[in-house]
């Protein structure tokens, strides 16, 4: 696949995740919003997933013989009418998906309906966009719970390039925030905030919890430094206390309108035994996250 074509060179697209869930609108205006700020066309993509509830093909040790070939026939007739469900609302996705682009000035939208593994399609995709925009929580994602998409942290491990969650509803940027912890995901996060024209112009926080002494005051200093440097009007703030809680406080507080920050910072068996800053995040902020790795 090559980058879509906006001129005289070719642009890295916004790869945006739709499933038809209630987030869907929200996910287009905010790949619609971040295409418009990096002058980026869209592509969209809808991943119809294998489904794991099959029924056996040898079922000769329950029915006879007879029974079990009118049985399987309808079964095949069952599964083959599902997927032309499956293919129709996949369709029905991505042309709304289309229809929320151009009300929002996009003109170059590629939509894309593959079948198969989420995370797999997206690690192919991914090298050739420049940013993933997906929802919090997908079509089974249970509310009230507070239940992350199945997909999201796979998602977010196993990609190389920014990853954008979106909100439930979209409101206009105006501040964001910057969890930095001084690790290579943040610098990575501060290096892009400097170098892409997605953020500039909007007012700049960045937030460091940890002791309060001189080391950790020199390091978010220099990150607030460079910020600076590159333009934007920088409140820097050095808070003790959990990360969780301090982050969650401030986002509210201040009344961010995004938070930015690393993704999964440790491993995959500590987040299982302990839980993670990120997910804890996504859970409890309710506006949009930048997250790098």
């Amino acid at each position: 696949m090559t980058n879509i074509n906006t001129g005289s060179q070719k642009v890295q697209p916004i790869l945006t995740l739709v499933d038809g869930s209630v987030y869907t609108d929200s996910v287009c205006a905010h790949a619609a919003w971040a295409g418009n700020r990096l002058n980026a066309p869209v592509q969209v993509l809808h991943v119809q997933t294998q489904t794991t509830d099959k029924v056996p093909a040898d079922l000769s040790g329950a029915i006879g013989l007879g029974a079990k070939s009118a049985l399987l026939e309808k079964l095949t007739q069952v599964d083959e009418a599902r997927g032309r469900l499956d293919q129709q609302k996949g369709k029905l996705i991505l042309e709304h998906a289309k229809e929320q682009f151009a009300e929002a000035g996009i003109s170059q939208v590629e939509t894309l309906h593959r079948r198969g593994s989420l995370v797999e399609t997206i690690n192919e995709l991914e090298p050739d966009a420049q940013m993933i925009v997906l929802g919090k929580r997908g079509e089974q994602a249970d509310f009230a719970k507070l239940h992350l998409g199945s997909n999201l942290e796979r998602v977010v491990r196993s990609a190389h390039k920014p990853v954008l969650v979106t909100a439930r509803a979209f409101r206009e940027m105006q501040r964001f925030v910057i969890a930095y912890d001084g690790g290579p995901s943040t610098l990575k996060a501060v290096d892009y905030l400097i170098h892409s024209p997605l953020l500039h112009g909007l007012d700049c926080h960045i937030l460091k919890v940890g002791t309060v002494n001189a080391e950790n005051q020199r390091s978010l200093d220099a990150a607030a430094a460079k910020l600076t440097q590159a333009g934007f009007h920088v409140h820097a703030s050095l808070q003790p206390g959990h990360a969780d809680d301090v982050i969650a406080t401030y986002v509210t507080a201040a009344n961010m309108d995004m938070l930015i920050m690393g993704a999964y910072g440790h491993s995959h068996i500590r987040t299982l035994v302990i839980g993670s800053t990120t997910s804890n995040m996504l859970r409890s902020c309710h506006v949009p996250v930048l997250m790098f790795r």
